[in-house]
């Protein structure tokens, strides 16, 4: 995947966003007109189906707002701090777990010249959901990439309890009562954090502020 403008990383937003949101609409449809049974499996399925959209977006999200980063060719000195991690932390944990002199020499060379070189930010495993996108994983996810957490914690409760822990009961074959008001507004709220999600990295990129402000002046 090359995103290298602002414009492909619209695009590749707008469309990451834009099934998902026909997707789960479709499914809120048919439950609205599904009878007895037929509704409560429909729900039962939807609740895992809006996981899925809320943990795929914000990976796919947040990777493509990487891949932009890393395709401006930035050099460490030029980059945000939380930016620079995604290049060092191989140089960190090689000086944590290697007794080799030259592994740990390579390292501190890293921090050594790390204003200098272009940095070399791997987009592969760099955001991790851990399978269970909790608002904790969430904000760390977010603060990774410069995000303000703050107008997401009030929805801590939304995505702890009303969307993951449902979505847990229904994986491991439990029971789960939910009626189609309480799925439609679950639903509505999800996508709602999927957009604002979505134009925190629009904002952030078009602002360039994974730039080293520092640097920059």
């Amino acid at each position: 995947m090359k995103i290298r403008s602002l414009g492909e990383l619209q695009d590749s937003l707008d469309k990451g966003l834009s099934w998902r949101l026909k997707e789960v609409s479709y499914i809120s449809s048919n439950t609205r007109s599904a009878k007895s049974f037929a509704q409560a499996a429909l729900l039962r399925a939807g609740v895992p189906l809006i996981y899925a959209h809320w943990e795929g977006f914000v990976k796919e999200a947040s990777e493509a707002y990487l891949t932009y980063v890393a395709s401006q060719k930035l050099r460490y000195g030029e980059l945000a701090s939380c930016f620079v991690v995604f290049g060092a932390k191989k140089y960190v944990a090689s000086l944590i777990d290697s007794r080799r002199s030259e592994v740990n020499i390579e390292a501190v060379e890293f921090f050594r010249r790390n204003t200098v070189v272009q940095a070399d930010l791997s987009v592969s495993n760099a955001v991790n959901t851990e399978s269970n996108l909790s608002s904790t994983v969430f904000e760390n996810i977010a603060i990774s990439l410069g995000i303000s957490i703050a107008p997401y914690q009030a929805y801590a409760n939304l995505i702890d309890k009303v969307l993951l822990a449902r979505r847990n009961k229904i994986a491991h074959g439990e029971y789960l009562d939910i009626d189609a008001s309480a799925f439609e507004q679950l639903a509505e709220e999800i996508l709602a954090l999927l957009r604002m999600y979505k134009t925190d990295i629009e904002n952030l990129a078009s602002l360039q502020a994974f730039r080293n402000k520092v640097a920059a002046a």
